[in-house]
């Protein structure tokens, strides 16, 4: 519970659960069920992360699939982290004109003629998600890949049934899939979306599955997937696509440095650019660090007004210096130091108010899993193929679904995010570790495009500054803005009119960002998972253990 009395604006809807073995936290069941059986077959944290974002690409295939891309922070037992940039690039054949964009104004400024960057062959970039997994599997998985993809390749054959939550992705792009005969004879059996309870069976992917259990990585960066992935993109005619073999044999998943900061007595660590989180958690943290925000309290119109006033100034800068660190300089030191965030106080507003925003786009729809073991290993990853159902296409003979990353590029040439060849777009992914005197006290992160980052912020607050537990810090609501308008969800919406006397233009929204997972690390060594209401997110706490040495039963 929260260290004061005072009551909280929500109750939570989900439970959490302890284990000392490991932990697992998926936004599906039965993700999680892929994590927790490597755990109990002896694997380790990166064995249970590897087997679940597979298991999601089978049964979230809304969200994430091996032809998309995504960001990985890896802590070790002996404290190094690492992060795994998987993200999509452009292909060496990209150029900035490759798109007709149909307006230079909002709201219509990402759109181009055709939808080519949105749906279909043309706006697949080159994926990184399968290089990423199996790149750090083989360096710190203790189980055969082989044992590590097996629940993917069970679900894919032997089916799972449909949540509410899967049919109600369907039904949001039918429009877009029914035109392709591949994606829709499986989504969309009888020409209608799979309802709840539907078992959807996905043959083909189980063979695409089983052929990366033999030959990794390779099978799609080079090898036969790859190619029916490139032959697939080349039959849109005016629409076809740019990736080409070179680009997936030659795609590598960048091992990057974590970016570190301190907040009130802990070390918050996150993944660099192109990722914003590292940076812009810290220093919206480093900015909030000047206030009291406990004696403000939690449901408090002065705490929602300087959060919303803190995520402002951290979007300002993340436009003004954010991107692959290859093509762009980044102040990565002047952001995160103390000194900068002084400096920001002075852009704190004591009245609200809109600001402009330049257009932009981040797709919503990704997935996130936190795992860790009893050896000290944590995974927090954050992986997507951009949009619902990626490019809403699927590769014949495969069951795989491409990305559609294409769409987070700038179409307009000359742009600081135009496409350029082997470019990646800056991400809002968080996947944050948080530590205390150098040991992990929780880990945490979330899908939600542009909301991630500030999302997470709010759920490290409550843990330090509001004594949360994991399951009060995932579920609490959220505030969010980008400069133009702040929303709410619907536990804060008794301030609404408060915030609008404070000058702010505000809008309640059902939710902000999707499913958190977190999980807690206890003195004890017991580990409390926890998942939210947004998303189906679910733990699965392993306990217990094997016999102690010696130990046997006579009759």
């Amino acid at each position: 519970m929260p260290s004061d009395t005072t009551p909280l604006p929500f109750i939570c809807r989900k439970s959490p659960a302890r284990g000392s073995q490991g932990v697992v936290v998926t936004n599906h069941p039965l993700g999680s069920a892929a994590g927790h059986e490597m755990l109990a077959f002896g694997g380790n944290a990166v064995d249970a992360a590897v087997a679940a974002l597979l298991a999601l690409t089978v049964v979230e295939p809304m969200m994430v699939g091996i032809a998309g891309g995504g960001v990985s922070h890896l802590r070790l037992p002996d404290g190094t982290h690492t992060v795994y940039d998987c993200l999509s690039q452009a292909g060496a054949s990209a150029t900035p004109g490759m798109f007709t964009p149909v307006s230079d104004r909002l709201p219509d400024y990402m759109e181009t003629a055709g939808r080519r960057n949105l749906v279909g062959a043309s706006s697949v970039a080159v994926p990184g998600n399968l290089r990423g997994w199996c790149q750090m599997h083989a360096q710190h998985g203790a189980l055969p890949f082989a044992d590590v993809i097996a629940p993917a390749i069970r679900l894919a054959a032997g089916g799972f049934p449909v949540t509410s939550y899967l049919s109600s992705n369907i039904e949001r792009h039918a429009e877009d899939m029914i035109n392709d005969p591949v994606i829709s004879s499986i989504f969309l059996p009888d020409g209608t979306p799979a309802k709840p309870g539907h078992r959807l069976v996905q043959a083909d992917y189980a063979e695409s599955l089983r052929l990366i259990a033999t030959e990794g990585a390779d099978a799609l960066h080079g090898g036969a997937l790859g190619q029916a992935l490139v032959d697939r993109l080349n039959t849109g005619g005016e629409d076809a696509g740019h990736v080409s073999m070179d680009d997936l044999r030659t795609y590598v998943a960048r091992e990057r440095d974590a970016i570190f900061g301190t907040y009130r007595g802990h070390d918050i660590v996150g993944p660099p650019p192109p990722a914003s989180s590292g940076v812009h958690v810290t220093q919206m943290l480093n900015m909030l660090e000047a206030y009291d925000l406990k004696a403000m309290g939690f449901d408090s119109v002065e705490k929602l007004h300087l959060l919303a006033e803190v995520i402002r100034v951290g979007f300002e800068d993340r436009r003004a210096a954010s991107g692959d660190p290859d093509f762009v300089d980044i102040p990565v030191q002047k952001l995160i130091s103390k000194e900068y965030a002084a400096e920001c106080q002075a852009r704190l507003r004591d009245v609200g108010g809109a600001t402009p925003v330049p257009p932009g786009y981040e797709s919503n729809n990704t997935t996130h899993i936190t795992v860790a073991d009893r050896d000290g290993r944590i995974v927090s990853a954050t992986h997507t193929i951009n949009g619902l159902f990626g490019a809403r296409i699927m590769v014949p003979g495969t069951g795989i679904i491409p990305n559609n990353y294409m769409y987070n590029f700038d179409p307009h040439p000359g742009k600081a995010l135009s496409v350029m060849p082997g470019k990646r777009v800056p991400t809002s992914m968080a996947p944050m570790i948080v530590l205390r005197d150098g040991k992990p006290a929780f880990a945490l992160g979330l899908p939600g495009a542009l909301r991630i980052f500030p999302s997470a912020m709010q759920a490290i607050v409550n843990m330090i500054d509001f004594g949360m537990t994991p399951q009060q810090a995932v579920e609490a609501p959220r505030v969010w803005t980008e400069g133009a308008h702040v929303e709410l969800e619907p536990a804060y919406a008794h301030h609404q009119e408060a915030l609008a006397a404070k000058g702010h233009e505000v809008q309640i929204v059902p939710h902000i960002a999707g499913g958190m997972n977190a999980i807690a690390f206890g003195a004890d060594g017991e580990m409390t998972g926890a998942a939210c209401w947004r998303a189906d997110g679910t733990v699965s706490a392993l306990g217990g253990g094997l016999a102690g040495e010696g130990i046997a039963f006579h009759i």
